[in-house]
């Protein structure tokens, strides 16, 4: 009797076993599998963006003295930081000064704005009033249609030309949405300062544009943002595996990226506080341990968004924000995230 029940038991173990292995073999997942696991050349190196907007980007608010009062024309429409001018009575602006012409032209005219606000159309009826130091008229927005900016390449796919940077969008910095790009420029970008972080100051990588344009961006979203070179990279940090949210672990790792060397260099880090099923560009944390790093930035600053980590001799994703109060340690994406975020070729 006694004998049974241990056999029963051995057999009861042995299948749970089973269940176990079957499970963990079903959430593997399929990148990792022998030869079929995708590979991409790890980047690290700086890249400027210069581009459009699609509209005209309302990024603020700014009153207009008439008639002795503080008035805002805008805000009274129900025109929002963060919405897009996409026509004025029926007419696509051309740009900011072309939105200025047809305001000041309408002479306090009642106008009609075909906004476009999280994606949906609206219309709403703006009457510009006339300001008191100059007479002319005016909306009471800030608004934007052009930008720049630098980050770093976290990725270039095998076939040298397609890429991915900073592991977060392009948002404005003054109303923090992400912003729509009509087109976009990319340029090589030659790092000739570092600005050190520190608590509440966030240091910054500082470079200036070649001349010319190296490619073309062609998507802003996230978890990062993409496009095509017109030639593959001379200096990369090699090609390597992906790596899987699954196969990231907390305790060492490296990152890539460009001081003033002048190529990418790496970096020791560590990976933390991994949150598996996050879909976003914040699903790690990752805290600057290397030496040399902390000498010259304080950690994590501004330029060095999109750097890429390598973890067990595979990239794993990239480096997106620095905390305010420890510029030591900021946060990083999955490099899954961002190549699900990659627009398919063709």
């Amino acid at each position: 009797m006694k004998k049974t029940i241990r056999q029963r038991g051995a057999k009861s173990l042995f299948c749970l076993i089973l269940c176990v292995v079957f499970l963990l073999t079903l959430s593997l997942p399929a990148v990792a599998v022998g030869e079929n696991r995708q590979k991409l050349y790890v980047g690290g190196t700086p890249f400027g963006v210069r581009y459009m907007t699609d509209g005209i980007l309302v990024v603020g608010y700014c009153d207009v003295t008439t008639c002795g009062r503080a008035e805002n024309p805008a805000k009274a429409a129900g025109v929002r930081p963060g919405d897009c001018i996409m026509a004025v009575d029926g007419k696509a602006p051309e740009g900011v000064n072309d939105l200025a012409a047809t305001v000041s032209r309408a002479g306090g005219r009642s106008l009609t704005l075909t906004l476009r606000r999280e994606g949906e159309e609206l219309s709403v009826t703006l009457t510009p009033c006339a300001c008191d130091s100059d007479g002319r008229y005016r909306t009471g927005l800030w608004v934007k249609d052009t930008g720049a900016g630098i980050g770093t390449v976290t990725y270039i796919a095998e076939n040298g030309r397609d890429f991915a940077g900073l592991g977060h969008g392009i948002c404005d910095g003054s109303c923090g949405v992400l912003v729509p790009i009509a087109r976009g420029n990319v340029m090589g970008v030659d790092i000739n300062g570092i600005k050190k972080g520190a608590v509440g100051a966030p240091g910054e990588l500082k470079g200036h544009f070649q001349a010319g344009k190296t490619g073309v961006l062609n998507a802003n979203t996230p978890c990062g943002v993409f496009g095509v070179l017109t030639e593959p990279p001379v200096k990369t940090a090699g090609l390597l595996p992906v790596g899987t949210r699954l196969e990231l672990h907390d305790g060492a790792a490296t990152c890539w990226c460009t001081l003033d060397e002048g190529e990418p260099k790496e970096y020791s880090i560590k990976i933390s506080d991994i949150h598996r099923a996050a879909s976003d560009n914040k699903c790690f944390t990752v805290t600057v341990t290397d030496k040399t790093l902390l000498e010259k930035t304080g950690g994590i600053v501004q330029g060095m968004s999109g750097s890429p980590i390598v973890q067990d001799g595979k990239i794993v994703g990239a480096i997106t924000h620095v905390l305010i109060g420890d510029p030591t340690t900021g946060y990083g994406i999955f490099i899954e995230n961002m190549l699900e975020n990659m627009p398919k070729a063709g």
